[in-house]
């Protein structure tokens, strides 16, 4: 399955709207995408996960490795959108607790993405 990773700057916010499945073979191309901004200092960033069904470890990975580039720069992220599924994927990986989510319909990002 393709991936697509649409990109939206509003207000010194970084908006990522995912499509698709992120697995080892499409988790490459949303860690390009998230690797061109990460070195932002205080860059923050949210990644709406409405249209995502399905992540495997490839793909928490790329979110650990985001996570941790943009915090070594000041910055921040959040998750928002994610469906009842990938909220228990960052649960019971423990993500959820070091990385801000937003499991309700919104995000500041919605309007422009």
């Amino acid at each position: 399955m393709n991936l697509q990773v649409e990109l939206v700057e509003k207000n010194e916010m970084y908006c990522f709207k995912v499509i698709g499945e992120i697995d080892a073979f499409t988790a490459p191309i949303l860690k390009k995408r998230l690797a061109a901004v990460q070195d932002i200092e205080g860059l923050y960033a949210e990644i709406d996960l409405s249209e995502v069904n399905y992540i495997d470890s490839t793909g928490l990975g790329v979110f650990i490795g985001f996570f941790k580039a943009i915090q070594a720069h000041g910055g921040s992220m959040k998750i928002t959108n994610a469906n009842a599924r990938l909220k228990r994927l960052f649960e019971i990986t423990g993500l959820d607790q070091i990385i801000d989510m937003e499991v309700k319909e919104g995000g500041n990002c919605d309007a422009t993405v």
